[in-house]
């Protein structure tokens, strides 16, 4: 297989190309008993390449993936990284309003889609005067055998060496706003969150070293979340990177069981998950299953876009011994910064990070943290966004300039141990104001879910007359069980200062969250304002 007519740079799609020639053959996509190489993902995303060529995309251009989790997902990045195009997610789940929001902020010129999306797409296009192009997938195939596999024919298409420069965009999930569109420069992206080319080892110098590394990479990894939201395509990219292969579960709403089936079935070594969300309903098959299922492949379970309670990972790490529990801190507008490993018999601690180089605590001045027990803002400076997509303003305020360094300050807080290990609070934007005392939700929540009777839980703030606001846990039981909030109250004080103890409580029948697993703050608080303020 020919190589880049030029010397690969960091360019994403250039690092690709030097993958798939040096392990052309070996499996990289398997979904649903389709099983694709290298090679032939190469001469696939080339066809792509020239399809979109031939209706005007070019570089520059931006390409909504608007699509489950599908082979084609990834090829569709990938394809548009190869034309210097920049690809960005589509959230499935947004109706007609949030959907025109997204493609018109984007500057949408050309979407590739499921064929169950048509209707919503039909109902905005008019609205969009960008977009030139959309191809369903009942016309990919179609599309790819009507195009060229010439590598070399995108490269000329392109008409200037790729680069390190161009650039990716990541659309938030608008938990705290609209959405926003982070920007990356592929380079930073390599090796701020798809692992440099060497996952948990030093990231290679130059882009020819994915020639002697990639051949050594077998990891199987299965990322179980939508790749429309950062955690599993990130993890998908940091897999083909290293030489890995790339699981893909067809399901469309997660099911554990079938989820453990198919780590059983195709030996998968990485499973990526998003938190309790995902750990707990797992945890529940192993146990009424475990007999059943062969999963002693599984060498890593990753958890990203949620912490794990020090209970689930301690369940986990005892059913799964010879498994890694890797719990990870990071964010969209910067890139994966944090670890921290449970193991069986290790025990668990919380969500207590051990941070990268680059990682460091800010005060109220954005003055770097030195002293242990002071609480600031995390950031991140070196490998970090240039910002969000047509917005100076928040731009500024979440990647400002210290001293000459850009730093990135999402917005979460935490605070610094003695063993300069940094313990995760959340994000302020949640934050409970009672009595003058800061309560975040995330450590209060991991405390009601050590509890044998919560299934799940999630912490908010109510309007309260003497404290300005006060403590409330909504919470789904466990079945057969009705905690009271007297028992919840005394077993969440063994854990958290008692001013961080939920004053009020309300029983859901399921907790609402987001489909990547993270916690639906605006539901739970509107469930209780209604049950709980008159």
């Amino acid at each position: 297989m020919p190589g880049p007519a030029v010397s690969p740079s960091f360019s994403l799609a250039d690092l690709f190309e030097v993958v798939a020639d040096a392990i052309p053959d070996r499996e990289a996509l398997v979904c649903d008993g389709r099983r694709l190489s290298f090679r032939e993902v190469d001469e696939r995303t080339n066809r792509l390449a020239h399809w979109l060529a031939a209706q005007g995309i070019g570089p520059g251009d931006h390409v909504a993936v608007y699509l489950y989790n599908t082979i084609e997902y990834l090829e569709t990045m990938i394809a548009a990284f190869k034309l210097r195009a920049v690809p960005f997610n589509v959230n499935y789940r947004y109706v007609e309003d949030e959907l025109r929001y997204l493609l018109s902020d984007a500057d949408a010129r050309a979407v590739v889609f499921d064929p169950e999306f048509t209707e919503r797409l039909d109902a905005v296009a008019p609205d969009l005067p960008l977009l030139d192009a959309a191809l369903s997938l009942d016309g990919y195939d179609a599309a790819l055998a009507s195009s060229s596999p010439d590598r070399a024919g995108v490269l000329e298409i392109v008409g200037e060496p790729r680069s390190g420069d161009d650039l990716y965009i990541l659309y938030t999930g608008g938990t705290t706003g609209m959405p926003k569109g982070v920007i990356w420069r592929h380079e930073d992206i390599f090796f701020g969150a798809f692992g440099g080319g060497h996952p948990g080892g030093d990231p290679v110098s130059r882009p020819a070293e994915l020639e002697e590394t990639a051949p050594r990479g077998r990891a199987r990894s299965l990322p179980a979340s939508p790749f429309m939201h950062g955690t599993a395509h990130w993890m998908a990219f940091t897999a083909l990177f290293a030489g890995g292969t790339v699981v893909i579960s067809p399901d469309r709403r997660f099911d554990p069981i079938r989820l453990w089936r198919l780590v059983e079935q195709e030996r998968v070594t990485f499973l990526t998950i998003v938190g309790d969300a995902f750990a707990r309903p797992m945890i529940d098959a192993l146990r009424e299953h475990g007999d059943e299922l062969d999963v002693s492949s599984l060498r890593v379970i990753l958890s990203g876009g949620a912490v794990l309670s020090p209970s689930v990972k301690e369940d986990l790490a005892e059913r799964l011994a010879g498994t890694l529990i890797v719990d990870t801190y990071g964010a969209s507008e910067s890139g994966g910064q944090g670890v921290v490993v449970t193991s069986a018999g290790s025990g668990a601690v919380g969500p207590r990070f051990t941070m990268n180089d680059e990682t460091a605590l800010l005060d109220e001045e954005l003055h770097p943290i030195t002293a242990p027990g002071v609480v600031g803002r995390l950031a991140r400076r070196g490998r970090v966004p240039l910002g969000y997509y047509k917005d100076e303003e928040k731009t500024a305020a979440t990647f400002p300039v210290i001293d000459g360094v850009r730093w990135s300050v999402p917005g979460d807080f935490g605070v610094l141990e003695h063993d300069g290990t940094i313990t995760l609070l959340g994000r302020g934007s949640v934050s409970i104001n009672t009595g003058g005392e800061k309560v975040y939700p995330e450590e209060v929540e991991a405390a009601l879910k050590g509890h044998p009777a919560v299934f799940d839980a999630v912490v908010v703030g109510v309007p309260d007359d003497r404290w300005g606001e006060r403590v409330v846990a909504v919470v789904q039981a466990r079945d057969g069980t009705t905690p009271t909030l007297e028992e919840l109250d005394a077993h969440v004080r063994l854990h958290v200062a008692g001013y961080k103890a939920p004053r009020d409580l309300v029983l859901v029948p399921e907790i609402q969250r987001a489909p990547m697993g993270k916690p639906n703050y605006r539901w739970a608080r509107e469930v209780a304002l209604s049950a709980l303020v008159p």
